[in-house]
């Protein structure tokens, strides 16, 4: 079992025990919490608390052992990863197409996960489970680019607590149909489950949750032997599944290559068959996360990390450019 200890801050004060573990730690869930209080696994000043309701005070010290099991059930599996950066505490990975982050159903051995715990030596957070130790946050298997992993749970927890209130600064570069009006924008919606393809994120829904991305146009290529295409840099300020996906399609300018939020290509007449080509042999959203910042768990310092286009997306905005007016 793993230890964790804070103090009660502002944050927390009168607040429910279970509330103010859960929210330190946001990748504990409510119910795990609730399940290790019942064990008599948490201390409040010292003293067993097996009251999930119990109010906690400024200053009081929390302590508790996760129940989650060791990672032993993963292999480790020795993979080419591109890391940009490494510490004691983190690792910035610069995540190419075609990689899951972590172990689900039907995909046990051939994720980012394995080729961590390699190379690692099995040292890794474990706040988010034993599926998927060091990983605070993930990017789809077809979206390239930039992730942080966690060595240790002070750093999760750390830049966990960032993700919560939103201070991280990502920022995303993306091939979009069209060109987006006005050129820089923000979008606000809820973004939640489609009704009727539950594995599918939607705008147009009553209920869901805040999502909010800032957008800027970089380049807007449109010519006689082109469709208007525009590369775009999306600026999140929540992190919903599927964000930025979901609202350039909301906005009508659908991301190239999305099967699932996208729309085909239909064929024009007099379209470049360069351009055509590129398209169609697209095999993944246009979509990489391009950089990466937050405060660093032991220095207090701000760090940043950025990441260039990959080589199909440069090849993309290359051939935009040559047929471009």
């Amino acid at each position: 079992m793993t230890n964790y200890s804070f103090i009660i801050d502002e944050h927390f004060n009168k607040k429910r025990i279970d509330q103010a573990v859960a929210n330190y730690y946001p990748n504990i869930s409510r119910t795990k919490v609730n399940k290790i209080i019942k064990n008599n696994l948490l201390k409040l000043n010292g003293q067993i608390s097996s009251d999930p309701s119990a109010k906690v005070k400024l200053g009081d010290q929390i302590e508790f052992q996760n129940i989650e099991k060791q990672i032993t059930n993963l292999i480790p599996k020795k993979m080419d990863l591109k890391i940009i950066f490494e510490d004691e505490d983190i690792i910035i990975i610069d995540k190419p197409i075609g990689l899951v982050v972590h172990p689900g159903a039907g995909n046990l051995d051939n994720t980012m996960v394995n080729g961590l715990l390699y190379h690692c030596k099995n040292k890794l957070s474990e706040i988010s489970g034993s599926d998927r130790p060091g990983i605070i946050h993930r990017i789809d298997k077809d979206t390239s680019g930039l992730l942080v992993v966690a060595k240790n749970d002070q750093a999760h927890a750390f830049i966990a607590k960032q993700f919560e209130e939103h201070v991280i600064k990502r920022s995303y570069l993306v091939f979009v149909h069209g060109i987006l009006r006005p050129l820089h924008g923000r979008i606000e919606t809820l973004i939640g489950r489609n009704k009727i393809n539950r594995q599918k994120m939607s705008a147009d829904v009553s209920r869901g949750k805040t999502a909010i991305t800032n957008y800027e146009t970089i380049e807007v290529f449109k010519g006689p032997k082109i469709l208007d295409i525009s590369l775009v840099k999306c600026i999140l300020e929540t992190g919903r599944t599927h964000q930025i996906r979901v609202h350039m399609s909301h906005k009508g300018n659908p991301i190239l290559g999305d099967k699932t939020y996208g729309k085909k290509i239909k064929k024009v007449r007099g379209i470049d068959q360069e351009f055509e080509g590129i398209l169609k042999s697209l095999s993944r959203q246009a979509l990489h996360a391009h950089t990466l910042g937050f405060i660093h768990p032991r220095t207090n310092q701000d760090v940043f990390f950025a990441s260039k286009l990959p080589e199909d997306l440069n090849k993309l905005k290359k051939t935009l450019e040559t047929l471009k007016n």
